[in-house]
């Protein structure tokens, strides 16, 4: 039966209840949206919404589903209905259009998680390519579903990039979903959504969902599900939530229901980097509060009340900081592990690559006469204006100051980034090459290597490319060399098992930081797309030679070896870095990118 356009009704799931005339922001969902405010009639003017006269809901006939369609921004959808309440289109019928089939969602999307709640029986998922979980990935899931059983609120996973902790999270949650006999898991995996999303999912069904209802977003879409109730929630890359002054992190305490002290999820946290110091790590809050038998409420100042269990904590031009003082650092980092390992059972693991550490060198390029005098003439420009923005306290004046340095310092070296992986392919091997600009980066790499003959897959830019797409032409071999500016949830290694049961190929990898990054963080998680899985990478730094971007990139790969599973190894090259450019006025979020 063909589809019908219902302007005067919208869609609402069949488990969710009366919304009541309360605030919006008094109310929640349960793994199901609120029903729409109903309108009532006022002379002149559109009346608020109660539940009395709710207007009728979009309800699928004989042989018609309501489908939750994803539309992409300002994208025709003929027939579809906007639904303010679900932020989604909708349609009903037996089978959409061919206009509108591209919008139909995959499994386990936000989308796709809606539908299956506002229909009778859930659209079935396609069987996967089954995986066999590895030693560590079982052992893993294990320690994860004990801690649960024991009473644990979270578990953090720390686990080193590659090692397989989105596999043991999979069986974690069938072990812990079982106990509780929770049937809602919400996953949170980092961007680009046109690969993370499609990862878990496979990994979802090579695992085993189980019958469980799976919900995988990223964390630039959480708005979209923030009040949604979850039985289990799975935090991929918690670092992403290491600042409580960004949106991002709202939406995080509203779904991990970090105010909550009764029917809060159990939630799992994976990041092989999980802070720059102690001072970065609210999300594990609720934990230290169950930990310590205090209330949630105590703990929302998290440097205070830090400072009050004995670490050392200090009043910094832009708020709260941790001592730089050694002994200090490594006191306060003994208790923070002692709270993690020291309780019965463990609520944190973290396990060494057996395949070893990534090996780190710099590389140094050597400029041209042009390309030094180019280079001086940058730095003295940026020199003056640091100065001026440092004497006026102008934060936004010194940002911006020191990033226009550092583009157009990465741009003088684009030939010479270009000379280098030209090189390596010829000598048979696969490039990864990490930037962090794109237009005086990521453009000017791949538009010169594509001028040279060279195949060039880009992961950068917002809708610039089909990513995944890329990202498998790189895996295939069908282009030696991959442009990214993603930290993390990506993988390009060798011998990984893509989607159809086929391989990427044995070509060895090598890996470029185009740029030296300022953070051990992002460094790490870079190093961690190519050597993982026993796959073993190399990884270079290229930087100009004799310049502030040589003890820049020294001091990298000194503190890149300390950004484990330990919190707090990461601050003091920060600070190096920020003397070094005369930029430590400025916030560390100048130096880090945290947003």
């Amino acid at each position: 039966m063909p589809g019908r356009r219902r302007t005067t009704r919208t869609a609402t799931p069949r488990t969710a209840a009366p919304r009541k005339a309360a605030p919006r922001k008094a109310a929640a969902r349960t793994a199901a949206p609120r029903k729409a405010a109903p309108r009532t009639a006022a002379p002149g003017k559109a009346a608020p919404r109660t539940a009395a006269t709710a207007p009728p809901r979009a309800v699928a006939g004989a042989g018609e589903r309501v489908w939750v369609l994803a539309v992409p921004f300002r994208a025709p959808a003929p027939g579809a209905v906007w639904d303010k309440e679900l932020q989604a289109h909708v349609w009903v019928g037996a089978t959409p259009p061919p206009e509108l089939a591209p919008y139909v969602p995959g499994p386990h999307t936000v989308e796709r998680f809606l539908e299956d709640e506002l229909n009778p029986d859930p659209r079935p998922v396609p069987a996967g390519d089954r995986m066999t979980p590895r030693a560590e990935q079982v052992t893993g899931a294990a320690a994860v579903a004990a801690a649960e059983a024991a009473g644990a609120r979270m578990f953090l996973l720390g686990d080193d990039p590659g090692v397989g902790k989105t596999g043991t999270a999979v069986l974690a949650v069938q072990q812990i979903a079982a106990r509780r006999g929770a049937r809602t898991v919400l996953v949170v995996a980092d961007r680009p959504a046109a690969i993370t999303i499609p990862h878990w999912t496979r990994s979802i069904s090579a695992f085993g969902a189980g019958d469980l209802r799976w919900c995988v977003t990223t964390w630039d879409r959480l708005g979209k599900v923030r009040d949604l109730r979850f039985d289990v929630v799975v935090a991929d890359e918690a670092h992403m939530v290491r600042h409580t002054t960004t949106q991002r992190w709202k939406h995080w305490k509203a779904v991990s229901g970090g105010g909550r002290v009764k029917d809060a999820p159990f939630v799992l946290l994976t990041t092989a980097t999980p802070a720059h110091s102690p001072l970065e790590l609210p999300y594990l809050a609720p934990h230290f509060a169950t930990l310590h038998g205090e209330p949630l409420r105590a703990w929302a100042d998290l440097p205070a009340r830090l400072t009050e269990h004995g670490f050392h904590v200090e009043r910094g031009r832009y708020g709260s900081t941790w001592t730089e003082d050694p002994d200090e650092r490594r006191a306060d980092l003994a208790r923070l592990r002692g709270w993690l390992t020291d309780t019965d059972p463990p609520t944190t693991l973290h396990r060494a690559a057996p395949w070893g550490d990534v090996q780190v060198t710099g590389t140094p390029v050597a400029l041209t006469p042009a390309e030094r005098a180019q280079y001086d003439s940058d730095w003295q420009e940026f020199r003056a204006e640091m100065q001026l923005a440092r004497r006026s306290r102008q934060t936004a004046r010194g940002r911006a100051a020191l990033l226009r340095f550092r583009q157009k310092a990465g741009l003088i070296r684009v030939p010479a980034t270009v000379d280098w992986v030209r090189a390596q392919v010829e000598a048979d091997r696969q490039v990864a090459v990490s930037v962090e600009f794109v237009e005086t980066a990521a453009d000017s790499i791949r538009e010169a290597l594509l001028a040279a003959g060279v195949p060039v897959s880009g992961i950068y830019g917002r809708d610039r490319f089909d990513v995944e797409a890329e990202r498998l032409r790189f895996q295939r071999g069908e282009s030696r060399v991959c442009v990214f500016t993603v930290t993390a949830s990506i993988s390009l290694h060798a011998g990984e098992q893509l989607p159809g049961g086929t391989a990427a190929s044995t070509t060895p990898r090598v890996g470029l930081f185009h740029q030296p990054r300022f953070s051990g963080i992002a460094a790490r998680q870079v190093t961690g797309r190519t050597h993982r899985d026993h796959q073993v990478s190399p990884w270079r730094i290229a930087y100009a030679e004799d310049t502030v971007e040589e003890q820049v990139a020294r001091v990298m790969v000194e503190r890149l070896a300390v950004t484990g599973s330990t919190a707090g190894g990461d601050t003091a090259g920060l600070q190096q870095i920020a003397e070094l450019l005369d930029a430590d006025w400025l916030p560390q979020a100048s130096l880090t990118g945290a947003d």
